[in-house]
């Protein structure tokens, strides 16, 4: 064989299986199963992202220490949080104060297996009609489909098919940059050698950051947890904002990490 057409075939090959990986570079941005798991990695900046469902104890505090230091955070709820009379100043206050206000599922559906990612556990309509709902109890605050392209899974969990379907929404699917165990902030002391208490998880975040480095990271915790929970990680985070700026990170919003990258 000639040996620039098997130099060509080699690359080609190369090329090919890049492509097919469950994990993809482009454009310094991370990829996991057609999501967004991290943003620009040649970077050194942060999104700070918090999801909520059930629970939002946390909210009054990460507002005003986020607006404290001008940062502008992302925020993904369910249609449940949304309808949450409870919740309807908060939620005033974070879009008035522009941040990032995105779709979570209506009812905090569960997408796929968790033993097998493969397998999805909703049809087509049942994903587009708990997404549309979602949005749907968005737009009575007055936040329209166009002001958030980007949408978060419920559990945070999800595959290539949920992926698609989001795109055919004309949504893009992001979610959280692995590794910190910053999002175990809402594990309880009940359930054994998976709590994690505060003080651990924010060890683990500068652990990361030492090792790793956090460039382009999807920061996510949560706005709320299980009463059963006390050790809130929340209160950790003018601590952590602090110490990961003297460390030469800056945060920015979701927008502008990515930018014009949707849909």
């Amino acid at each position: 064989m000639n040996s620039k057409i098997f130099s060509f075939l080699t690359a080609t090959l190369i090329l090919l299986i890049a492509a097919c990986s469950e994990r993809t570079t482009t454009l310094h941005r991370v990829y996991d199963h057609g999501g967004i798991i991290r943003t620009d990695t040649t970077q050194k900046i942060i999104t700070l992202v918090f999801t909520g469902g059930d629970y939002a104890d946390g909210g009054r505090a990460i507002l005003e220490t986020l607006n404290s230091y001008g940062i502008k955070g992302a925020f993904f709820f369910t249609g449940d949080f949304y309808r949450n009379p409870d919740y309807s100043k908060l939620i005033r206050d974070l879009k008035q104060d522009e941040h990032y206000l995105g779709a979570h599922s209506d009812r905090h559906l569960l997408y796929c297996d968790w033993s097998k990612r493969g397998s999805t556990l909703v049809t087509q309509t049942e994903f587009r009609e708990d997404v549309e709902s979602n949005y749907a109890e968005m737009a009575r605050f007055g936040i329209r489909k166009q002001d958030a392209p980007w949408f978060l899974p419920a559990f945070e969990w999800y595959n290539d098919t949920i992926s698609a379907w989001t795109n055919e929404l004309g949504l893009t699917l992001v979610n959280f940059s692995p590794g910190t165990y910053s999002n175990a902030d809402y594990t309880t002391p009940d359930m054994g050698k998976r709590y994690l208490d505060s003080e651990t998880i924010f060890q683990r975040i500068l652990d990361y950051e030492a090792q790793h480095g956090l460039n382009g990271f999807l920061l996510l915790t949560h706005i709320g947890t299980d009463p059963r929970r006390t050790d809130k990680f929340y209160h950790q985070l003018d601590k952590l904002i602090v110490e990961l700026h003297n460390r030469g990170y800056r945060f920015v919003s979701l927008p502008e990490a990515l930018g014009n990258v949707h849909h």
